[in-house]
């Protein structure tokens, strides 16, 4: 009896412990739930795999979350019923978009986490690097970056990183900047024009000195948004009639490509300090969605070979439309800075393919349909921004196909470089001991974006490629190995992983 009562302490406090472990366990999401594939190992066959050194057919090796073994056709020797044969498909590493607005916390009405990275998802996205702006507060501080993390929480289909914004607030503060740096961001973001969110001002060329000094101790990048307002032709609505603001001729005018140059001319002054023994070196600059193919990109590319440390992203939405085609009052096009005309898309696309664009991005910024002032069709007042996460594949593929866009330069422009710039090494490309981060798509399937075609964005009006007609459609999106998005489905549990600097 006496052995008894001294176990029975004992036994309780192994119970409690069997319990702990039940209840926690049971608490995380199963493979059944994050994935639609049973599988943890498993291996995907295809006749096109996109590789860094080159395009094989074969199979990748899946354990974990992980590629563990690349395997030739000539070479595969395995067995497995754990094989998914994609046949002709394409398997190619998932996209990186660097540059996303997912309005969350704060306006979640116009893009949330599980709308946006639903969307992402069914686009073959694999990993987004979310904005600090729009939400509601701007990412500008410790804080408001820890809100950024809770909103995500359980939420988000594809692995998420967070930029954190340079303001004139925290420009001055290399504690305050640390600290964000220190709690996880990738880098920071500024505008050099009014951003048309109030918590988030605009800096200037001393506010990004500052940023870049502070950036070089963690090796991270500044992404800017050049463009310097300067005074407008344009004359405002009502005085002497003015320029009709349903034309989009009028917005163009209000936003000239020398909006652009002249906010690069003012980088170029401090990007300099950012060469190898310059005060910043360690800190890189990068040029969001340039639109200017003229004399801005002119400017980079000489900034680039004096050996400032500077890449430069466009979008799908430059490389796709031109002024020209843009009708009166169709609101949807409206973004900054604007789509200019076909000449300049020429120009963009020569630049993209001989390698003086770095990369490529979606700047999905998303909104309410009221906002965009669709019914009245007014440039000068609806709100700004394309909303185009999941088409970004197929429609860089179906419009570059004319300029002989390849394979291995997709998954340079949309994978490699956008990894490379988050700093993300383990992702971007089919390599053992990477993420197993795969989209797997068939470049040739045609298709039209209509009523009939399951569109997962959240206010699809809103988009200006609806209507299209586009070739590339994505079959499945693998995320660390979870099969999260298969032929319209998505898996039952949003089970992708935060992204936080160390």
């Amino acid at each position: 009896m006496d052995l008894q009562w001294r176990l029975l302490p004992l036994l309780m406090l192994l119970a409690s412990i069997f319990i702990l472990f039940f209840i926690q366990d049971s608490s995380k999401p199963s493979r059944k739930d994050c994935s639609l594939l049973p599988y943890n190992h498993f291996w995907i066959k295809s006749k096109r795999i996109v590789t860094p050194q080159g395009i094989i057919s074969g199979a990748v090796e899946v354990n974990g979350g992980n590629i563990v073994s690349i395997v030739k056709e000539e070479d595969w020797k395995a067995k497995s019923k754990e094989l998914v044969d994609y046949g002709e498909a394409v398997v190619m590493p998932g996209l990186i978009d660097v540059h996303a607005h997912l309005d969350d916390p704060g306006r979640a009405e116009w893009e949330g986490f599980p709308s946006g990275t639903k969307a992402a998802a069914a686009g073959g996205i694999t990993t987004l690097i979310d904005m600090p702006l729009n939400s509601f507060p701007s990412t500008v501080s410790t804080e408001t970056l820890k809100l950024k993390i809770e909103a995500a929480e359980k939420k988000i289909y594809v692995d998420v990183g967070f930029w954190g914004g340079l303001v004139p607030e925290n420009a001055f503060n290399a504690t305050a900047l640390e600290a964000l740096l220190l709690a996880g961001v990738l880098g920071l973001k500024s505008f050099m024009c009014p951003s048309g969110i109030n918590d988030f001002p605009m800096t200037n060329t001393s506010h990004i000195k500052e940023g870049l000094a502070v950036l070089a101790k963690y090796r991270r990048p500044l992404l800017v948004h050049a463009e310097i307002q300067e005074k407008s032709e344009l004359l405002s609505e009502g005085e002497n009639g003015g320029d009709d603001p349903r034309s989009y001729a009028t917005y163009l005018k209000t936003r000239p490509p020398s909006w652009e140059e002249a906010a690069i001319r003012e980088l170029l002054t401090v990007t300099e300090d950012t060469r190898l023994g310059g005060p910043a070196e360690g800190a890189h600059l990068h040029v969001v969605h340039l639109s200017d193919a003229s004399s801005s990109l002119q400017l980079i590319k000489e900034a680039k070979s004096r050996g400032d440390s500077l890449t430069v992203e466009t979008c799908p939405h430059y490389l796709a439309f031109s002024a020209e085609e843009i009708q009166d009052g169709d609101t949807r096009f409206k973004c900054a800075p604007p789509i200019r005309d076909t000449s300049n898309k020429e120009k963009l696309w020569e630049a993209l393919m001989e390698g003086h664009i770095d990369l490529l991005s979606s700047d999905h910024s998303p909104t309410v349909p009221d906002l965009k002032l669709l019914s009245d069709g007014n440039f000068l007042r609806a709100w700004g921004g394309i909303s185009s996460l999941q088409f970004v594949l197929p429609v860089t593929w179906s419009y570059g196909q004319k300029y002989g866009v390849t394979l291995e330069q997709l998954t340079q422009l949309w994978s490699e470089r956008p990894a490379k710039l988050a700093g993300q090494d383990s992702k971007g490309a089919i390599a053992i001991g990477n993420h197993a981060d795969m989209v797997v798509w068939e470049p040739e399937a045609e298709f039209d974006l209509n009523a009939n075609y399951p569109v997962f964005i959240k206010n699809p009006s809103i988009s200006a490629y609806l209507g299209k007609r586009l070739s590339g459609k994505v079959l499945a999106t693998f995320v660390r190995g979870n099969l999260v998005f298969k032929e319209g489905n998505h898996a039952p549990t949003p089970c992708g992983a935060p992204i936080l600097a160390t």
